[in-house]
């Protein structure tokens, strides 16, 4: 899914600040993350590597995945308790639709929810400082 900017994140650059030397593998790993437009896990972005260079190790995707972490650049989901999956830090905030069935992850954003979580929040005394909305379903069978 596109971020609403569309902008797509420049990891070589974020990681070269932060001292990393930029490898062949690690360059490869980088490539897939800024063109995908999915949430892949560890596995799916170690298979889309090994199908441009075979020597890439499964080591190497998660030593970059968790630099990438660290570095605020990534953001690591959790969703349903499965593996680990990621998608890019950059762009407007948005919250998931999990596809129970198919595992896909839609991306959308609400006004009305957003405004919602502000009132509940205010009313109990807080201010939210970050949120995760995940919605987990599946496509309904009942005609629009």
């Amino acid at each position: 899914m596109k971020h609403a900017l569309n902008q797509k994140p420049d990891y070589e650059k974020e990681l070269r600040k932060a001292g990393v030397r930029i490898t062949r593998p690690r360059r490869i790993i980088l490539d897939i993350l800024t063109s995908t437009e999915d949430h892949p896990d560890a596995m799916k972005i170690f298979h889309r590597a090994i199908e441009i260079d075979d020597s890439i190790s499964l080591s190497t995707v998660y030593r970059t995945m968790n630099l990438l972490e660290e570095m605020g650049a990534i953001h690591r989901h959790a969703f349903n308790g499965g593996p680990s999956r990621f998608e890019q830090a950059h762009g407007e905030h948005h919250d998931h639709l999990i596809d129970v069935d198919t595992g896909d992850v839609i991306e959308f954003q609400s006004d009305k929810i957003e405004k919602l979580q502000e009132e509940i929040a205010r009313a109990l005394g807080y201010d939210i400082i970050h949120h995760r909305l995940e919605l987990y379903g599946r496509k309904s069978k009942r005609p629009e």
